[in-house]
């Protein structure tokens, strides 16, 4: 499977030397954009919805932690110049958990490259369509033998509407992101960002069968940064765009109230 990355880099020594160097098809990586700027690289993600951006932290316009923060994305890989710690502890706030020091190095690059695109293999692996139930929902459990999920179950059902991650849950119970990152797979069978874009599916399946929403605004009362990615993310679990899905609904709806008249 191949995933798209956008780079955000104002230095164009910098940019020219990774589009150069770094193998993006071996990495099953295409390119979508690049930008030069802060201002610009919000627009680019928002638009893109790339799988994973590449940014530098000292940006023009707004900086690079700033700019993720207002469209926050799943993986992203910061490189910087800065060994203060308080950048550091922006960065794992906004979960970007791969933070390179500037120079980098390209084969380190490279090892991160790859290791965020094999979770992505793992988390494409959406829940098998055996659970997609009558109604066109995914079956999740909302009980599970293990308070800690129970507890991360809960927070989710309660804010997935909401900009969340798996630091905000880890800060609500109390424990490791890695550990609770490991426990919750071991015992959903699936891990969080699987559950979360799940159960924020089926929320959003509720807005598309029930009111008039239009996209934008399901996708932003199920907790999804952008359009662009709720509909990416919609059509991996049920195959079709937000949009199709609703016609098709609607289409079904007609068949019946027309079966019903005659």
């Amino acid at each position: 499977m191949s995933y798209t990355i956008a780079i955000i880099e104002d230095e164009k020594i910098t940019l020219d030397e990774l589009m150069i160097t770094i193998p993006w098809k071996d990495l099953s990586l295409s390119v979508v954009g690049t930008a030069s700027d802060g201002i610009s690289g919000e627009a680019l993600i928002k638009k893109e919805a790339p799988d994973i951006v590449l940014t530098d932290i000292r940006l023009p316009g707004q900086d690079g932690l700033e700019m993720l923060s207002k469209c926050p994305v799943d993986y992203a890989v910061i490189l910087s110049g800065y060994t203060d710690f308080s950048y550091a502890k922006r960065a794992i706030q906004l979960g970007v958990v791969n933070y390179l020091e500037k120079p980098c190095d390209d084969d380190e690059l490279i090892a991160t490259l790859a290791k965020i695109t094999k979770e992505l293999d793992e988390n494409n692996k959406v829940p098998s369509k055996d659970l997609v139930t009558a109604s066109n929902k995914i079956e999740l459990p909302s009980r599970v033998p293990n308070h800690l999920i129970n507890l991360a179950i809960d927070y989710i059902m309660t804010n997935y509407n909401k900009q969340i991650g798996l630091w905000e849950i880890s800060q609500y119970t109390r424990t490791s992101e890695n550990h609770l990152s490991t426990l919750f797979r071991e015992v959903t069978g699936i891990n969080f960002l699987q559950y979360l874009n799940a159960y924020r599916i089926n929320k959003a399946i509720e807005l598309l069968e029930n009111t008039n929403m239009n996209v934008s605004e399901v996708a932003e009362n199920t907790g999804f940064p952008t359009p662009s990615y709720f509909t990416k993310i919609f059509k991996r679990f049920i195959s079709l765009t937000p949009s199709q899905y609703r016609d098709e609904i609607s289409s079904v709806k007609s068949i019946g109230t027309a079966k019903s008249i005659t």
